[in-house]
């Protein structure tokens, strides 16, 4: 099955360039329809703390493009975005449209980067959340849930073997990025692409690197620092031999403390 992962410069909190920027490379690159295509984190706006800018609950602008790029080309599409729960309080999502255009999942992440003050501006989401594609069952995260090691194996317990990270991660930490990515898919067997963002905004730089690593821990692709849109070729029958010759998942077990 094709995955595919696209790393853009974001221009900040501009979501008609962002969109457009997107559409343009879609159509240029053609997809292969029924493939899996992810996008950064907030990639319509940059990773911005202002919420009420960039919430797309009302306007639903961000939303439409998805599905309707989804659409069009026939792909399962993944994308970061922001919106508000009943209570008003707003989430950086994760979201999935499937190639009709219609929304099949929404992941909150589960941790805002509090050392950068996301905390304070959105709410932590509370649920691991699995979606279907193919033959793979795909758990979402977000930057900063990339060192929370415990919410990926959970995710591999129910029963995930290709994980998804969509990122804002900054340059002077690329090496953990890299590192973390890897450890996931060793830890989890499982396949993980990494999507980051590439550029800058108004305080931060970002060197993209994003990654499709396999179970073993091996780079498949590696983005390289400017836009691109990369795409790999996943074996789900190489990753379930793997898996049966060394079933290292089967001895988890729950640890008084």
């Amino acid at each position: 099955m094709k995955l595919s992962g696209l790393q853009i410069n974001i221009e900040w909190e501009n979501k008609a360039v962002n969109h457009r920027r997107v559409s343009e490379m879609l159509k240029l690159a053609k997809p292969q329809p029924g493939s899996l295509l992810v996008l950064p984190e907030m990639f319509a706006t940059g990773f911005s703390m202002n919420a009420e800018a960039i919430d797309d609950t009302s306007t639903g602008e961000t939303q439409s493009f998805l599905s309707e790029m989804a659409g069009r080309h026939g792909i399962w599409l993944q994308a970061g975005l922001v919106r508000r729960r009943a209570d008003g309080r707003p989430t950086n999502q994760s979201v999935v449209y499937n190639p009709t255009g219609a929304e099949v999942a929404s992941y909150e992440k589960i941790f805002p980067f509090a050392p950068g003050g996301e905390l304070k501006h959105y709410a932590a989401g509370e649920k691991i959340v699995l979606y279907q594609w193919g033959e793979f069952t795909v758990a979402s995260f977000i930057c900063y849930d990339l060192r929370f090691p415990e919410i990926f194996r959970m995710a591999a317990a129910r029963g995930a073997n290709l994980f998804t990270v969509i990122a804002s991660w900054p340059q002077p930490r690329t090496s953990h990025w890299m590192k973390l990515l890897q450890a996931r898919a060793i830890e989890n067997q499982a396949f993980v692409i990494g999507v980051n963002r590439c550029g800058t905004d108004p305080r931060l730089t970002y060197n993209g690197r994003s990654l499709v690593v396999d179970q073993h821990g091996e780079v498949m692709t590696d983005a390289g620092t400017e836009e691109a849109l990369f795409t790999v070729t996943l074996n789900k029958a190489e990753l379930d031999q793997y898996r049966e010759s060394l079933p290292f998942l089967k001895d988890m077990r729950p640890v008084a403390g």
